[in-house]
């Protein structure tokens, strides 16, 4: 029954966001690497795009999407200002592992555990990696599923056309 619920959540998400609709970040908590808490309430960016990735350490995908974007993150910041905001699934077992992980990968990005997965489930994300694109008003405008090699080109294609003004058009 879970199953399905979660199903017509992420469906009815996902047809908001193709209509056009928006709707904002949830408000959750989650921890900081340091083990602070944090609330999802205060994540902004002066008015410029945000990337939202859920991941995880044991996702290979996930590692492969982070780490693409990784390699051009400075440019993208420096062209549109975007920040990209890594929440990691992992849960309390295996959380104490992503800071460890994150910088031995030495990704610039804030990134935040959630360990009790409060804020994943007010996203309706049920597998990762699943990545959220936030305009400057702090709506949800974009989400995708899955990686392939190449994805994070159209993501900053989304990203450019946020930061001119544009709107994302399904």
């Amino acid at each position: 029954m879970k199953t399905i619920i979660n199903f017509i959540a992420v469906f009815f998400g996902l047809t908001f966001v193709l209509l056009g609709q928006t709707y904002k970040i949830p408000q959750a908590t989650v921890q900081n690497i340091q083990g602070g808490q944090v609330s999802t309430s205060t994540f902004s960016n002066d008015g410029k795009p945000i990337i939202i990735s859920f991941w995880a350490t044991w996702c290979k995908p996930c590692i492969a999407e982070l780490s693409s974007i990784a390699e051009n993150y400075e440019d993208w910041q420096d062209e549109t200002g975007v920040k990209l905001i890594a929440i990691s699934i992992d849960d309390a077992r295996n959380v104490a592992k992503v800071a460890p992980f994150v910088n031995g990968k030495s990704w610039e990005y804030e990134v935040y555990c959630d360990p009790n997965g409060d804020f994943k489930r007010a996203m309706s994300v049920n597998t990762v990696p699943h990545t959220f694109l936030v305009d400057g008003n702090g709506d949800i405008v974009w989400q995708h599923n899955s990686y392939n090699p190449g994805d994070e080109d159209e993501l900053f294609k989304l990203v450019q056309k946020l930061a001119k003004g544009e709107k994302i058009v399904h």
